[in-house]
Order: C-alpha cells, then structure tokens, then sequence
C-alpha cells in the first residue's frame, strides 16, 4: 500500500496523499422508476466521483446520476451530503453535480490526459482511502465507442481491471486527476 500511495504523491506533488484520496468520494443516487434510463441502468446506483473545486464540484460519469431525483455524497466521515445535478456532457459522458453544504476536503489537482501514454503506471481509486487504490498500467490509448451514449476519440484503458470503476479518480504520478472510470470491457 505504501508504494501506491507514493505513487500518487511523490516529494514534488502539490498535494499528499491522503488529501488525494479524501477528495474521491462515494455517490449514491436514486432514479424514479419510469426514467428513461431506469430499467438498463436501475433506480439505485452507486460509485465514486472526485471533489475538483471549493464551491462543492464534482466530477464523475455521467451514468450514475443522469435522471436522479436524490443524490447524496459521501466523504471521508461517511457522513451523507445532499447534492444536486449540475450537468451531464454527451460527448465525454462526465457527469457534475454539487454539494449543498462544504465537504471539508481540499479539490484534487486536474492535470493533462492528452499527456498520459500507452506503458505509463497510473493509480485508479474510489472512495475509501488507502485500502482503495489499485496500481495500474495504461495498455492503451484509442477511441471508443458507447453507442449508448458517447464516442471517445482517445479513451485511456488500464490494466489490471478496477473493480469499484463507476466514477473513480484515474490519477497520475504527479498526483493530479487524468481521468474518471467509465466502465470495464475487454479490449
């Protein structure tokens, strides 16, 4: 586990390690049951989004809330904070949504994906702090297609798989934010 997390925040990172990971948090949200996307993706969903700004952003796929009628976000405590959908962009399949009230956590860092290339050894988490990263190896840089709902021109795919990846934080050796799971498939 400690070479993970030296990996996400080497002496020359801006932030820690655990700031890194407190800034991944947990998403649930509940979707009426005769939304459109109910009855493929179900009315309970849950993963994990990144805090990217002060103001209570953050950044996740988009499946996991698109139609929610309830979202709640969960921080390091636990502690449930409601939030509201800001959007969804089709083209990348990101979702946002905002807290209503501050988690308390510092933004993790957004850096360059266009900059990670096939061979790079990256991190993937979710929310749960140290017991949740996954050191893992870029096998590829290629497009995409979600027919469902979009086409990515230059996904990045990752091995070993990460089990938990609805929404988690693909981030890099200089512990900034690269990129959020999408899904797992075979390539």
């Amino acid at each position: 586990l400690s070479v993970l997390i030296a990996l996400a925040a080497p002496a020359y990172a801006d932030q820690s390690a655990e700031e890194i990971l407190k800034a991944i948090v947990k998403i649930r949200a509940t979707i009426p049951s005769n939304a459109h996307t109910a009855r493929t993706l179900g009315t309970e969903r849950e993963g994990n989004g990144v805090v990217i700004d002060s103001k209570g952003h953050i950044l996740t796929i988009g499946y996991l809330i698109v139609e929610a009628e309830d979202i709640q976000v969960f921080a390091a405590e636990d502690k449930p904070v409601k939030a509201t959908f800001v959007g969804y962009d089709h083209k990348t399949g990101f979702g946002l949504l905002r807290t209503e009230e501050p988690l308390g956590v510092t933004p993790i860092k957004l850096g360059q994906s266009s900059e990670v290339k096939e061979g790079d050894p990256v991190i993937v988490s979710g929310h749960g702090g140290g017991d949740s990263v996954q050191a893992v190896r870029v096998i590829s840089r290629k497009e995409f297609a979600g027919y469902w709902e979009y086409l990515l021109e230059d996904a990045i795919f990752t091995t070993p798989p990460y089990a938990n990846y609805g929404g988690a934080a693909l981030v890099g050796r200089e512990g900034q934010l690269l990129g959020i799971g999408s899904l797992f498939t075979q390539i």
